[in-house]
């Protein structure tokens, strides 16, 4: 169990590696940086659609819209700005690829 926490987390923090890279892209076009800031601003935000002392969706809402907007971010990124992003994670983690 604990294992599996570590994996999911070091999956996590790849993951927001990359995005990270694709935002300091010249190539992001401007929408993608701003759903790409819209989604960390609304992690960060105390204001939310459903509030969290709603038992269960309060929550659910946070893990939606914000994989969701990244999910909308990084599909309007050219597909060659990800990949290179993602391998230069993998480089640097000295996964292979």
């Amino acid at each position: 169990m604990i294992g599996r926490l570590r994996r999911l987390g070091g999956r996590l923090r790849s993951e927001l590696e990359v995005h990270r890279r694709v935002l300091a892209d010249p190539r992001t076009p401007r929408p993608a940086r701003w759903l790409l800031g819209a989604a960390v601003a609304y992690a960060l935000s105390p204001v939310d659609l459903v509030p969290d002392w709603i038992p269960v969706l309060g929550y659910l809402d946070d893990a939606l819209v914000v994989p969701l907007l990244a999910w909308l971010a990084l599909r309007l990124v050219p597909p060659e700005v990800v990949s290179e992003s993602r391998g230069a994670v993998r480089r640097e983690a000295g996964v292979d690829e």
